[in-house]
């Protein structure tokens, strides 16, 4: 048999353990998983001494486009995830002008996607107090869920909900079938907090960390939880940055709730202290929080309390985020290209088994989000998107390494111990070892499975 890409001699991570086997791709598709020595092939990568992921699936980024392409866009932002090991992500819905509140505005950024975006893409539609009855109509669209806010979002036209509008929304949502997506802080405590901190003039980091503690996050998510439990709506908890919420969503799963939760590579590898060192790049919402509380955090993940791990790469330009007052500068961190990089630190940390990366970064996501059929794991017959890991060249992230279109990250000077050395999207290579993005790489629209 003659394939169209034979990868040979690499450690392929599987969902029992990590196995030496060759694989053979063809049409886009690994089609045999073995010893494949005498076989021939169109090309042929030896992969010798390097450990072959699933590609990663992040299902959290901003890439703004249309209308704030000068923050992130489509072709700047899939280049820098497939930079990172990233073979598919589904973008959020609130940054874009128009926001993907409806089936007009998702079809429009479908059209930006499919002719920029060089790996896969799903897109997020959007859960505001205007749009109750768009729902169906961005379901039947092919939105791959929708998010919602608890808190206000920091854009003006992409309204956070009120609790009736959660209500209603949740209703029906779970007549679709849908899952909802929250960024959860409670509103009230968050705004009444900045408020009084900004009366006496305190705008610092602290004041800033302060303004949003954790029993913000935990409100919210109790009460989400309970308005889920009554109306059957499914929930994903985006950016978790406590125990305490991640402790409450694991009672409620116990519980039986169709429930999961994610956290971000920068609540596990910084902390407060890091954003009072390192300045502006380290804001974001939730707050980046004490040491212990990150320490704790990364317990729980290792433990297998926390579902995925995604990057909420939230970019700006750097006039948005350079303020003196902590309250004004645009919340977000851009670090898109180093999530499986970050997964990965924290596993050769702690001992944990490099199939539980895979599991945080592809399997579950794949299944939470409907995608499992074709992505998530490395097997016959599902699409080739993977992800060539050098375990030990390090990587030092450097501003001339970052592929996003604004050059700044809270990761810069942080020495990863791995390094990826290609990303692979049904079976075409968008990232090579000479750091090189192939720019004739075409991503497509994912859809979930109904």
């Amino acid at each position: 048999m003659t394939y169209d890409l034979l990868i040979r001699n690499g450690s392929v991570v599987l969902p029992d353990g990590v196995k030496k086997l060759d694989l053979g791709i063809q049409n886009g598709k690994i089609s045999a998983l073995g010893e494949l020595l005498s076989e021939q092939a169109e090309k042929v990568i030896d992969a010798d001494d390097r450990i072959i992921f699933p590609g990663m699936i992040d299902v959290h980024v901003h890439f703004d486009e249309p209308g704030r392409e000068n923050w992130e866009g489509f072709e700047t932002g899939s280049s820098m995830l497939a930079a990172g090991g990233c073979t598919a992500f589904f973008d959020m819905p609130l940054n874009g002008i128009p926001s993907t509140v409806n089936r007009q505005a998702l079809e429009e950024k479908v059209k930006c996607g499919e002719a920029k975006s060089h790996i896969d893409f799903g897109l997020w539609g959007g859960l505001v107090p205007e749009n109750l009855d768009d729902l169906a109509g961005l379901s039947d669209a092919g939105a791959i869920g929708f998010k919602a806010f608890l808190s206000p979002s920091g854009n003006p036209y992409f309204h956070s909900v009120d609790d009736l509008t959660l209500l209603k929304g949740m209703r029906r949502i779970a007549k679709l079938g849908a899952v909802l997506a929250l960024h959860s802080e409670s509103a009230p405590i968050v705004t009444f907090l900045q408020a009084e901190k900004e009366a006496k003039g305190l705008t610092g980091f602290d004041d800033y960390a302060e303004s949003r503690p954790v029993l913000a996050e935990t409100e919210a998510v109790s009460r989400a939880l309970m308005f889920a439990e009554l109306t059957g709506c499914p929930l994903h908890f985006v950016h978790i940055s406590t125990v305490e919420a991640v402790d409450l969503i694991q009672a409620a799963k116990n519980k039986g709730q169709d429930v999961t939760l994610e956290t971000c590579p920068h609540y596990l590898l910084y902390s407060h202290e890091d954003f009072r060192r390192l300045g502006v790049v380290g804001k974001c919402a939730p707050p980046l929080r004490p040491e212990s509380e990150r320490h704790a955090l990364v317990d729980r993940l290792i433990h297998h309390q926390i579902d995925m791990v995604s990057s909420d790469h939230s970019p700006c330009e750097w006039e948005d985020k350079q303020k003196d007052n902590l309250f004004e500068a645009w919340g977000g961190i851009s670090g898109g290209q180093f999530s499986l990089l970050s997964a990965i630190e924290i596993a050769l940390a702690h001992n944990i088994p490099l199939s539980q990366v895979a599991d945080w970064t592809a399997k579950r996501p794949a299944e939470r989000f409907r995608i499992a059929a074709d992505k998530g794991e490395i097997r016959e017959g599902a699409d080739a998107d993977l992800a060539i890991v050098a375990l030990n060249i390090p990587e030092k992230v450097t501003v001339d390494r970052l592929y996003q279109k604004n050059k700044f990250s809270l990761y810069e000077g942080h020495v990863f111990p791995s390094s990826i050395q290609m990303t692979i999207n049904r079976g075409t290579i968008v990232y090579s070892a000479d750091r090189q993005i192939n720019h004739e790489a075409k991503g497509r629209w994912i859809r979930p499975s109904i």
